[in-house]
């Protein structure tokens, strides 16, 4: 971003690729949008909840109570009968916005100081008969990176609480925000699909729920 934040991460699994779009906040650097290359794609209201969701089948519209928007299914995926997809662009914040137009046609577009950059982070992915989605799979490193990246935002925060509030006995019962507690959730999603020891598994899920 102008500010100096970071926008947008990549990182590269054994077999996918995961972009990640921050917002542009220094000591939160919340996650707005989760790309991965197997199909499944997540984008979030400032607030942390679901915007939208996509996986290889289709995908739906939430509004920010978490009430279904438009749901559709991807046109070569379905047979017969299927909600068809509209044109969606949603706009993450001033700089980063999202144009859905196919399974293979989602791209993230970046605007800042007069110039763009734009990612196309669709995919063909196709389902087989009797078969589940692709479980998302990462290396090690990857997993311990994005355990500790939580772990240290969740530190931020509480030290945020301490400052605020330093005579307070309650700031560190506080529960750590809504956005954090689904990043934490979708890690130790992604340890259940990856091919680690139980040992690293357990040691990402103290990480992130120290």
């Amino acid at each position: 971003y102008p500010s100096g934040n970071l926008a947008i991460v990549i990182i590269r699994g054994r077999d996918q690729l995961i972009c990640i779009v921050q917002e542009d906040e220094l000591k939160t650097t919340k996650i707005r949008a989760l790309f991965q290359s197997d199909g499944r794609s997540t984008c979030y209201y400032p607030n942390g909840a679901e915007w939208i969701n996509m996986s290889i089948q289709g995908g739906q519209y939430l509004d920010q109570a978490g009430n279904r928007v438009r749901r559709w299914m991807w046109p070569d995926l379905s047979r017969g009968p299927h909600a068809p997809l509209s044109p969606i662009f949603v706009s993450l914040n001033c700089h980063v916005g999202v144009r859905i137009l196919a399974q293979d046609k989602i791209f993230v577009s970046f605007l800042a100081k007069g110039r763009q950059a734009k990612f196309n982070m669709g995919t063909k992915v196709q389902v087989v008969a009797g078969s589940q989605p692709p479980p998302a799979r990462l290396g090690e490193d990857e997993l311990l990176l994005l355990a500790f990246r939580v772990r240290i935002l969740q530190l931020f925060d509480r030290m945020r609480g301490c400052i605020n509030f330093p005579s307070s006995e309650q700031w560190n019962k506080i529960q750590p925000p809504m956005y954090l507690m689904t990043q934490a959730v979708k890690i130790l999603e992604l340890c259940v699909a990856a091919d680690i020891s139980d040992e690293l598994r357990s040691s990402i899920k103290a990480i992130v729920n120290a």
